[in-house]
């Protein structure tokens, strides 16, 4: 048996796809810089030397990061609202499960990049007059950013194709476009062959962009 490729009666809804792939950078964007944030407040608490901060910042970290996003959006949109005593808007729901999320991991990479900087440093900062504040933001943070750049574009890559998972609770991203495309047409093939095609085109310069990045990164070392 085969297939006749059809994508003229897909192409006639581009609107939706345009709109759809409009949603999904919204939501990547928007959930990325709230989870800088995120991750910059949990990073601090986990260096904070207290011990309620630091054990409060792990349970969220372990939390967000042991189980699936898929979950986690499910019972923000569903479960939450029972605590609450109040409904929550899907959209609501989708921007800020997506920013916990993301924000637990950036939390880890920029720790990870903060310790890494040898201690001597530190204590070079100290001997000749420096506040801690003024070592972390005039000595440390600059190399640490330096060395989390590739984990960090990679993760945000990753949060990219994240967002997909947003159409579950109904939120208008790409995937649900081409879930609504796919009723109307009764075309399967193409309309999540197109959705991928674009999710590809979107991506693709950035997973090279971040590559071209690590290279540079790895010359001036």
């Amino acid at each position: 048996m085969t297939y006749t490729w059809d994508f003229h009666s897909v192409w006639q809804y581009w609107d939706l796809f345009l709109w759809g792939l409009w949603i999904t950078v919204v939501y990547t964007l928007g959930s990325i810089a709230f989870g800088v944030a995120i991750g910059f407040a949990t990073c601090a608490a986990r260096l904070s030397g207290s011990m309620i901060l630091i054990s409060i910042a792990r349970v969220y970290q372990e939390i967000f990061r042991c189980t699936p996003l898929l979950v986690q959006l499910l019972w923000f949109y569903y479960a939450f609202p029972l605590l609450v005593g109040a409904s929550i808007d899907n959209r609501v729901a989708a921007m800020l499960t997506l920013s916990l999320y993301v924000g637990a991991f950036y939390a880890e990479i920029f720790r990870g990049a903060i310790v890494s900087i040898d201690r001597g440093q530190r204590e070079a900062a100290a001997a000749i007059g420096m506040s801690p504040w003024q070592s972390m933001t005039r000595i440390i943070l600059p190399q640490a950013m330096k060395r989390a750049l590739p984990a960090f574009i990679n993760q945000s890559v990753i949060q990219f194709k994240n967002t997909s998972l947003v159409s579950v609770i109904s939120v208008a991203d790409l995937a649900y476009m081409a879930a609504v495309v796919n009723g109307q047409t009764y075309r399967p093939l193409e309309s999540y062959t197109l959705m991928a095609f674009l999710y590809i085109a979107m991506l693709l310069p950035i997973t090279q962009a971040a590559d071209w990045v690590e290279r540079r990164l790895r010359v001036s070392d």
